[in-house]
């Protein structure tokens, strides 16, 4: 049977607010979600759970080992994009328009649905809204592998960008609620941030090979089939977590829902982002369309309601309604410091793995599969970096970790912008992609620690919303500002090519006009790294040590 875990408080409980000392990251939150747990006797073969009963170390193992599956075969299509986008699009006709769709629509409506999906999975509950997404990411993968055209492919990836998003903020509830403060939930965050960078470096590899032996097509079905029997067994291994007792019924849920979750606050914020990323991808395939109609209104609108969202968040905080992302929460530094990293490393990793594979392939004339091969050290280091930070966050200072692991991150894609295209792949490459990972695999553990900290523990899948709506916008804006960067000096160079609508964004492009766009690509990712780690320096200094067990 599944177990169910009670989050009721009442004055007879352990648990009671209390101001912390100002030796930690508590020290920035408000009193009211500052939550102090008493010391329980502990059964050695169990663990306490937040409302107080125990499970055994298996059960965790099972709640934490779930979640993070579904992230890495969802990550695993995203490096059969990656990897495969060149094969796919000879197989299906895919025009130059449309190319880097099937990559960037992914982001797009994941990021657009995080903050309505974490608020609804906090209402009705976090197993419901993933056991949901789950079989909806694992129906839509096997139909990315059935696409016959362009266009299905990408409404496909589109869907399974919506699933995800449904699955990745209950995924973080469950974790924050089945597990309690300390170094046990410290590693089941790092096994979720660990497991999508895995994902995506093992479907890197392994599709290089499929792609080359069995068809792109493969890497889909694989994917789609594991994932659906994963949201089988989810039934079974997922926790019922219930905030306020019994659950009440069906149509007293509904009202619930209807009433208590912002949904225009979810589409200010959804669709500015939705309507940013969306240009940022139409001017990386053709940046000529910045001058056009659509394309200058599509932007102004996003801006116009990026800039309406924090006016509507104080809206419904003087009316006395919930706010998806309160505006007092900016004012807390590190809260506010980790979003903004966050976005930047996670933009700038993304497109360090994009842009290596396509330097690999592009520049160097590499198969698909030693394209793969080339990209391995990123994968192993990035293991060994989340394993590392799951255990050891709570004993260095935040500041340390992260300023540190940004400068070191920025490492690689400075040498990517050195190397001379005709030296050997052990020369800088690949230490190039040894440093690639630091950052964003140490921030993922540490900035989850943080945001889910400044949330109360009855909306931590808000918070796991807010973190993957950071990540994910960062991801397209960092992808589509590369691009943007490296098609604008090779416009400088003289590239006009892809003027016949079929083919790659890079496609008619002179060599030496390539390798200048790819360099100037590697340089922004360099900047973005730079600004993060002085960013660290100045929002962590005060943060001390976090993923801390609280006595």
């Amino acid at each position: 049977m599944t177990d169910t875990i009670e989050l009721q408080l009442n004055p007879a409980s352990s648990v009671h607010y209390q101001p912390q000392p100002k030796t930690s990251l508590d020290s920035f939150r408000e009193p009211s979600t500052q939550v102090q747990t008493s010391k329980r006797p502990v059964d050695e073969s169990s663990t306490p759970l937040t409302g107080g009963r125990t499970v055994s170390t298996l059960r965790l193992a099972l709640i934490i080992l779930q979640p993070s599956i579904i992230n890495f075969l969802g990550s695993f299509t995203n490096g059969t994009i990656t990897v495969g986008l060149p094969a796919i699009a000879r197989s299906i006709d895919l025009p130059r328009s449309l190319y880097l769709w099937p990559s960037s629509v992914y982001g797009l409506t994941s990021g657009a649905m995080l903050l309505l999906a974490g608020s609804v999975a906090d209402i009705v509950g976090a197993r419901l809204v993933d056991i949901i997404g789950i079989f909806q990411l694992g129906a839509c993968t096997l139909a990315c592998g059935l696409s016959q055209t362009g266009v299905q492919l990408v409404v496909f990836r589109a869907l399974q960008g919506i699933a995800m998003a449904m699955h990745l903020p209950a995924s973080v509830a469950l974790v924050a609620t089945a597990v309690p403060p300390g170094r046990g939930r410290n590693i089941g965050f790092a096994c979720l941030g660990l497991s999508q960078p895995l994902g995506f470096s093992v479907g890197l590899v392994v599709s290089g090979v499929m792609v080359e032996r069995a068809g792109w097509r493969s890497g889909f079905y694989l994917s789609g089939g594991a994932t659906l029997v994963a949201a089988i067994a989810a039934i079974w291994t997922l926790p019922k977590v219930e905030h306020e007792g019994k659950a009440p019924g069906s149509w007293t849920m509904l009202k619930k829902v209807g009433k208590e979750v912002d949904w225009v606050g979810g589409a200010i914020a959804g669709g500015g982002l939705a309507a940013i990323s969306y240009v940022l991808a139409i001017l990386s395939a053709d940046l000529s369309a910045i001058r056009s109609a659509t394309t200058i209104s599509l932007l102004s609108v996003g801006v116009i309601l990026l800039i309406a969202f924090p006016a509507w968040m104080h809206y419904r905080e003087r009316a006395g309604k919930p706010a998806l992302v309160p505006n007092s929460l900016w004012r807390n530094l590190p809260f506010a410091t980790t979003c903004i990293m966050v976005a930047l490393s996670y933009g700038a990793m993304n497109s360090m793995e994009l842009f290596s594979s396509l330097y690999f392939q592009e520049i160097q004339s590499a198969s698909i599969l030693t394209a793969s091969l080339y990209l391995l050290p990123n994968l192993l280091m990035g293991v060994a970096i989340n394993l590392s930070v799951g255990i050891f966050v709570d004993r260095l200072p935040a500041s340390w970790l992260v300023v540190g692991s940004s400068f070191l991150c920025s490492l690689a894609p400075s040498m990517m912008a050195l190397v001379n295209p005709a030296w050997s792949y052990w020369y800088m490459q690949f230490w190039a992609q040894i440093f690639a990972p630091f950052s964003a695999d140490v921030l993922f553990t540490v900035g989850l620690i943080i945001v889910s900290s400044n949330f109360p523990e009855k909306t931590q899948a808000l918070a796991g919303a807010v973190f993957n709506t950071v990540a994910n916008f960062g991801m397209s804006l960092g992808i589509g500002l590369c691009q943007v960067v490296a098609l604008g000096v090779m416009s400088k160079n003289g590239h006009g090519g892809g003027d016949d609508g079929q083919g790659d964004a890079f496609s008619n492009v002179a060599e030496g006009a390539l390798l200048d766009g790819f360099r100037a690509a590697f340089w922004a990712m360099f900047t973005c790294m730079i600004v993060c780690g002085f960013l660290a320096v100045v929002g962590l200094r005060n943060a001390g040590k976090v993923g801390l067990k609280r006595e």
